[in-house]
C-alpha cells in the first residue's frame, strides 16, 4: 500500500463533515468508516429497498458506494481550499451483492496535480465472511479554490 502525505492535517474531519452533508448517502443509510490519507471505507447494511429483483444489493447501490469511497479517498489528499468531483468511474461487478452488508474500500493509486485515480474494492459480508463483489477504478478532478460546501 502506498503511503501518502496530505497537505491538510484536518483531512479526516473535513471528509467526515463533507460526508455528513451528502443527503443521498444518509437516505441510503451508508456509514463512513476508516479515513486515512489516501484511503476511505464506507459501509451499508442490507435492506430490501436497496435490492434488485433477485434480492441482491442493486448494482446502482454498489456503484454509489464505490464512487463515494474512491472520491473520499482522493479528497483526503486535497489541499484545504480544494474540492473534488468524479470525472468517471468504471465498475466491474464480479459477484452478486448477496449478503448483509456492503463495504467499499477506496485507495488512491495515483495523485496528480489535477486528477486523482483511485481503486475501490467492494466486498459483501455474509455469515461473518467477506466476499469480493465489485472492483472500481475512479478518476477524480481536484478543483483548487472551490469550496466543498453547497454552491
Amino acid at each position: 500500500m502506498t503511503r501518502f502525505s496530505t497537505p491538510n492535517p484536518d483531512f479526516a474531519a473535513r471528509v467526515r463533515d463533507s460526508f455528513a452533508r451528502q443527503r443521498f448517502m444518509t437516505m441510503l443509510g451508508a456509514e463512513l468508516g476508516k479515513v486515512r490519507a489516501g484511503h476511505c471505507e464506507i459501509a451499508l447494511a442490507y435492506r430490501p429497498d436497496l435490492s434488485q429483483q433477485h434480492g441482491y444489493f442493486h448494482g446502482g447501490v454498489i456503484g454509489t458506494l464505490a464512487d463515494n469511497a474512491g472520491g473520499y479517498a482522493a479528497f483526503t489528499l486535497a489541499p484545504a481550499d480544494t474540492s473534488i468531483l468524479t470525472v468517471e468511474y468504471k465498475l466491474n461487478i464480479v459477484a452478486p451483492g448477496d449478503g448483509t452488508r456492503l463495504i467499499a474500500r477506496g485507495q488512491v493509486a495515483k495523485l496528480g496535480r489535477t486528477l486523482v485515480v483511485a481503486r475501490v474494492d467492494v466486498v459483501v459480508e455474509k455469515d461473518g465472511h467477506e466476499k469480493p463483489c465489485a472492483i472500481a477504478l475512479t478518476t477524480l478532478m481536484l478543483m483548487a479554490g472551490k469550496s466543498d460546501g453547497p454552491a
